[in-house]
């Protein structure tokens, strides 16, 4: 072996141990997240929120169907409606979210959409499981949650928030009141209600009123009759005599 040919045979040696070393002084990457959530408001007590969620397409073969989100605590199915979505996709909440869902997608193509919140929770980051329906009936489910020493495989979509602004509400939008008049409203200790109370008192006068005019009416024809019978009596009779 020459000098020469020495001397490249260690040089790749040590370019070898050396990329070897690098690789294993090197921390692993993180896991890819295919199902990401962002927001144009990212802050504690924000209102009128505008999130984005992006499922990224892993299927050769099919598109997606639908997407399934469990909403976190603090964010109520019904504070949450559809902003932007693809071609003939709809919203639908759940007992625990909603479901954005319609046509397949091309394969390949990502399945991006939006929705607004009413108010973000006071919270420092929010956790959306995601479950990603395909075409051919495959679920992929982005539910692992963050934390620990081991990066999961599958993360939940994760929104950092920002601290609340000092003017932020707190209390959070109120509950809808109804302004519908009740029975239990106008209920009185008896047991009935203002109605039939007011329908009863007006229902004395009115009678005791038709008495009147009756008494008034018989005396009338009392005293008539009392008038007719007396001049009856004053008719002078014809004399037999005559």
């Amino acid at each position: 072996m020459s000098v020469h040919t020495a001397a490249r045979t260690a040089g790749r040696i040590t370019l070898t141990c050396a990329a070897a070393l690098t690789a294993a002084l090197s921390p692993a990457a993180p896991a890819s997240a295919h199902a990401e959530v962002g927001a144009d408001t990212p802050r504690a007590l924000a209102e009128n929120v505008t999130l984005t969620f992006v499922s990224e397409a892993e299927s050769d073969t099919a598109g997606f169907t639908g997407l399934r989100v469990v909403l976190p605590s603090g964010i109520a199915s019904g504070d949450v409606t559809l902003a932007d979505a693809p071609e003939g996709w709809k919203l639908r909440t759940t007992a625990d979210g909603y479901t954005v869902a319609g046509p397949a997608l091309k394969t390949g193509v990502d399945a991006q959409y939006k929705v607004r919140v009413r108010q973000l929770p006071d919270t420092g980051q929010l956790v959306f499981k995601t479950l990603e329906t395909y075409s051919d009936g495959r679920v992929a489910r982005w539910i692992e949650l963050p934390g620990g020493d081991v990066e999961p495989e599958q993360p939940a979509p994760v929104l950092p928030l920002k601290p609340a602004s000092p003017a932020a509400d707190s209390s959070g939008p109120g509950p809808a009141t109804s302004t519908a008049p009740t029975e239990a409203k106008n209920a009185r200790p008896n047991g009935k209600t203002a109605a039939a109370q007011e329908d009863g008192s007006s229902a004395g006068p009115v009678a005791g009123s038709a008495v009147a005019g009756l008494l008034v009416l018989g005396a009338g024809a009392w005293w008539l009759a009392r008038r007719r019978a007396s001049g009856a009596s004053e008719t002078p009779t014809a004399d037999p005599e005559s």
